[in-house]
C-alpha cells in the first residue's frame, strides 16, 4: 500500500482556466502509480479545481463569460473587498466550484474520459502562485 502527500505549485498569469492534466500525469509517473485514488486539493479561496472537457478551448472561454455573468465583479455589490474588485467575486467562484477533485488510477493511468482534462480554474485578475496538494492512496 502506497500513501503519498505532495505539493505542486502553479503559477497563473490571471483569471482564466490552466489545464494541468499534464503535470498530474507526469506526477503518477513518477511516483510509479499502478492503482489507486488521486485526490488534489487547492489550497485556496479565490481559485479552484475542475475537470472539463479539453478538446475546445471554446468551451474554457464560454465558462469564464459564464461565470462572469454569474457573479458580477462589482464592488458596489460587495462589502468585503481587501485585495481589489475581484476578490469577493473571486470567492463566490470558488464556493460555487469545487475545492478539490478525486481520480482514480487504473494499469498506471488517471480514469479520465475522452475528452476530460484537469483545470486550474483562476478567479482573480493578477498572478498568483497557487500550491494544490496531492494525496494519493493506493498501489
Amino acid at each position: 500500500m502506497i500513501n503519498l502527500i505532495e505539493d505542486l505549485i502553479y503559477s497563473t498569469n490571471g483569471k482564466g482556466m490552466y489545464e494541468i492534466t499534464d503535470n498530474i500525469n507526469n506526477w503518477v509517473s513518477k511516483k510509479n502509480i499502478t492503482q489507486g485514488q488521486l485526490n488534489l486539493f487547492i489550497q485556496h479561496t479565490s481559485v479552484s479545481l475542475t475537470i472539463m472537457e479539453n478538446a475546445s478551448p471554446d468551451v474554457q472561454e464560454d465558462i469564464n463569460r459564464f461565470f462572469l455573468n454569474l457573479v458580477p465583479e462589482d464592488s458596489s455589490l460587495y462589502l468585503h473587498g481587501y485585495e481589489g474588485n475581484d476578490d469577493m467575486p473571486a470567492h463566490i467562484k470558488h464556493m460555487l466550484t469545487q475545492t478539490s477533485i478525486t481520480i482514480p488510477i487504473k494499469n498506471k493511468q488517471l480514469t479520465l474520459g475522452t475528452w476530460q482534462g484537469i483545470y486550474l480554474f483562476e478567479h482573480r485578475y493578477n498572478p498568483h502562485k497557487r500550491k494544490i496538494s496531492l494525496s494519493f492512496l493506493g498501489n
